[in-house]
């Protein structure tokens, strides 16, 4: 069996494992809320994000919101099962810095990073040391930075594939905005569509 991401829109995945350890990140847009989830992510407690009642959840569900991530400063990482997840730091002028992360996930050994609601971080200035496979990075130009910061981000980070997301305000997919996301190891998933791995 593949592992799988399922990009469900705006900033919410669902993550399978190849075993099918099933994760969903920032719980809110799109389907594909039926396989049980055994692990929920949370980056920030905005309503677009934080829809921790929609997945169906297994016996023993772990969440993990940004309040369990970021305590008194410290950003904290988390072993669940197969899966390690990493917090580290997100923040905008729309975003404070003490109540927002971003994960890194990493299982099956692939890293996955999902910023959350973020613009540039000093975090992603090291970023390109800890061979990143998919980057989701949010490119709305509204609540976070625009699709050309992205795209920088994106050349910062150098993962195998960056990926722009969150990029209209409710969920909706702009091929106007996916088509301005320039970095060459770009990749365009649209809402409902799945990465295998």
């Amino acid at each position: 069996m593949n592992g799988e991401i399922l990009y469900q829109g705006h900033g919410s995945l669902r993550i399978t494992s190849k075993s099918g350890f099933v994760i969903y990140v920032d719980p809110f847009a799109g389907e594909g809320y039926d396989l049980p989830a055994d692990l929920i992510l949370v980056t920030h407690q905005h309503h677009d994000h934080n829809c921790i009642e929609k997945p169906v959840r297994r016996p023993g569900c772990v969440i993990i919101q940004n309040t369990d991530a970021l305590v008194r400063g410290e950003y904290k990482s988390f072993n669940v099962g197969e899966v390690n997840i990493e917090a580290v730091e997100a923040y905008n002028s729309h975003h404070p810095k003490d109540e927002c992360v971003g994960y890194i996930i990493t299982l099956d050994n692939v890293k996955i990073y999902a910023a959350g609601d973020t613009s540039e971080t000093s975090r992603m200035r090291k970023m390109s040391a800890e061979n990143i496979d998919y980057a989701f990075l949010p490119a709305d130009g509204i609540y976070n930075m625009d699709v050309k910061k992205a795209a920088e981000c994106a050349r910062l980070i150098s993962p195998r594939f960056a990926i722009p997301y969150h990029m209209i305000p409710g969920g909706l997919f702009s091929s106007k905005i996916a088509d301005k996301f320039t970095p060459s190891n770009r990749l365009i998933v649209k809402n409902g569509e799945t990465i295998q791995y």
